[in-house]
Formats: C-alpha cells, sequence, structure tokens
C-alpha cells in the first residue's frame, strides 16, 4: 500500500542523533510512514545507524559522493513513494501526532503545502521555547508567497519563516518538477518553499508544535557566511528569472534583496576585522554605512536575554555564561 508520508532524512555525520531523528518517524500515529534514509558520505558511523534498523522500516541510500543537504534531500525524495513528503533533519525530532495533524489541516484547506510550529531545545541546557507564538500562526492561516518571502528577511525578520519545515504533496513536487537548489548550503528550504507558492501550491498553517530542532554548536545552519549569502543572491535572481510575482510579492522580494546586500555588507566587514586588516574594515564600512548597525546586534540579543532572566529570576543571575 502507498504510505501516507514519506520521512527523507538526509545524513551527514549524525551518529549520535539519527536515532532520534528515526524515531520519531516511527512513532507518527494516524498515518503510514516509509523513512529514507541519505548518507551524504559520512565519516562516522552514520551509515551504521541507519542500516542496524530493518529494510522494511528504513530504506537506507548511500551517496557515492557527498552532495550537502539539498542534493541528498533530492536523493530521497526521488524514491519516496508517500502521499506527502516530509523532510526531516538528522539532528532533530518530531512530536507523535504531527503529520496527522498537518495532513488534516491541508486536506481540509484544499492545500498542497503545511506546516507547524517548531520546538526549541539548546545543546546549553537553556528551557525549552517555542519559535512562533501560537497566535501568530493562527492569523497567519494560509501562507502567501509575498508573506513567505516578507518573512525570510536576513537578520530583520521579526519571525524569519524560514525555519518552517514544510510537507508536501508528493506529486505536486512531481508535477512541478521541483527539488532543492543542490548549489545551496543554507537557504536551500527557502528557495523550494518560494517556489512551490509560485507554482500555485497553496499553504495551510497548523499552529500546534509539532516540529522539534535541536540547536547544536557548529550546525551549517547557525553559521552564515559571505559565500552562503553570495550563493543565495544567485539563488533569488534565478527565482525571480523563472517566476512571476504579483505585486505584494515584487515589493517583498525587493526588500529580501536590500536585506541580503546588508547582510552580504556586513560579513565582509566582518571577515576585515577578524583578518586585522582595519583600513579595509573602514572603506567596507563607508561603503555601506548601515551594516555597521548589524555589529551590535549580538551585544543587544545578549543584553535582552540576561535582563529577561534577571526578571524572571527576581534579579538573581540564572546563567552565567550568557555574556561568553
Amino acid at each position: 500500500m502507498q504510505p501516507d508520508v514519506s520521512f527523507v532524512i538526509a545524513a551527514y555525520n549524525a551518529e549520535a542523533t539519527l536515532d532520534r531523528a528515526i524515531a520519531g518517524a516511527i512513532a507518527q500515529r494516524g498515518v503510514t510512514v516509509e523513512i529514507i534514509v541519505v548518507d551524504d558520505q559520512s565519516c562516522d558511523g552514520t551509515l551504521d545507524v541507519a542500516r542496524a534498523y530493518p529494510e522494511d522500516i528504513v530504506k537506507v541510500v548511500a551517496l557515492p559522493a557527498n552532495c550537502g543537504p539539498g542534493g541528498a534531500r533530492n536523493a530521497g525524495l526521488d524514491l519516496a513513494q508517500g502521499r506527502w513528503v516530509a523532510v526531516l533533519d538528522s539532528d532533530d525530532a518530531v512530536h507523535p501526532d504531527r503529520l496527522a495533524a498537518m495532513i488534516a489541516r491541508a486536506e481540509a484547506a484544499g492545500a498542497e503545502i503545511a506546516v507547524d510550529n517548531v520546538q526549541v531545545v539548546r545543546e546549553d541546557g537553556t528551557p525549552d521555547d517555542i519559535m512562533f507564538p501560537t497566535g501568530y500562526l493562527e492569523n497567519l492561516r494560509e501562507i502567501s508567497l509575498a508573506d513567505y518571502i516578507a518573512g525570510n528577511l536576513v537578520f530583520e525578520s521579526r519571525f524569519n519563516l524560514g525555519y518552517l519545515k514544510p510537507i508536501f504533496q508528493r506529486r505536486f513536487l512531481d508535477d512541478k518538477r521541483l527539488r532543492y537548489d543542490e548549489k545551496l548550503r543554507i537557504g536551500e528550504d527557502y528557495i523550494l518553499l518560494a517556489s512551490a507558492l509560485a507554482s500555485g501550491g497553496r499553504c495551510a498553517v497548523e499552529p500546534t508544535v509539532g516540529y522539534v530542532y535541536h540547536i547544536r554548536t557548529g550546525s551549517i545552519s547557525r553559521v552564515l557566511e559571505l559565500h552562503h549569502v553570495e550563493a543565495m543572491v544567485k539563488a533569488d535572481a534565478a527565482f525571480a528569472a523563472a517566476y512571476p510575482m504579483d505585486s505584494g510579492a515584487q515589493a517583498a522580494f525587493a526588500r529580501r534583496g536590500r536585506s541580503l546586500r546588508k547582510a552580504a555588507s556586513f560579513l565582509n566587514l566582518v571577515q576585515h576585522i577578524k583578518a586585522r586588516a582595519p583600513l579595509k574594515a573602514i572603506v567596507a564600512a563607508l561603503r555601506d554605512p548601515a551594516a555597521v548597525r548589524h555589529i551590535s546586534m549580538p551585544i543587544a540579543v545578549r543584553l535582552r536575554r540576561v535582563a529577561a532572566q534577571f526578571c524572571r529570576g527576581n534579579g538573581e543571575m540564572k546563567h552565567a555564561g550568557d555574556f561568553s
């Protein structure tokens, strides 16, 4: 029988966390699932962990060369047989009722895509948090292309919608020939969902928490570098050339373009500072003064965090490492 959902798990050096991701997929209630693990040329025991499961429970693909997250996910999507496909990062997890709730929400709305809220778990022991206020997602109900682009402004979005983990009707992705951009190491999720929306897909919002996002030190999604932004700019240009946008989406796209340019200027400035090249840093700052404002951002974030903890603790500092 055709499964309701195909979980695609791209794994690279994930032997410590892969069992958790697979367990969450297996534990789904109210839907039938298939699980596809794509090993992206790991250097540790990731492949052994995946192959320890029976083949009828976990299908394993061992790529002959490292393809990055987009390439590994595409390999899984090409094998998927489910009515829906759900990408699950190898260091994350999902709640047991997640897929049943998302599919019900999407089918009731006649949508080809669905998203839900995200639980954030930090490895430093900081209490879990919810990424998006429930009321915010409830008010959205459905995400348009303009909404999604406007929610993906680098360093600027109040709630960055790029962290959402959508599920897609597999037939829709195949009919529209949609796959991940394999040239991107950061931002590939954004381009796929934006392309799906631009291709006529409707995205329903399930406001409950279903996806568990684990923040790891050194995770590629947490480290933004200049070459990542430059690749995102190129991908955005290709997107604009491939898809028509209404006036709202065009306005949001223009704002996103400005945010990417500012981010590139900021990261270029940071590179000069790290390289102890003050003259180049000064030139970069004079060329784009707006980039300088981002330098104080981490300090401001930490100050707000400490202030909130101070208030919750009746004046007692809870985490001495907040300024480390």
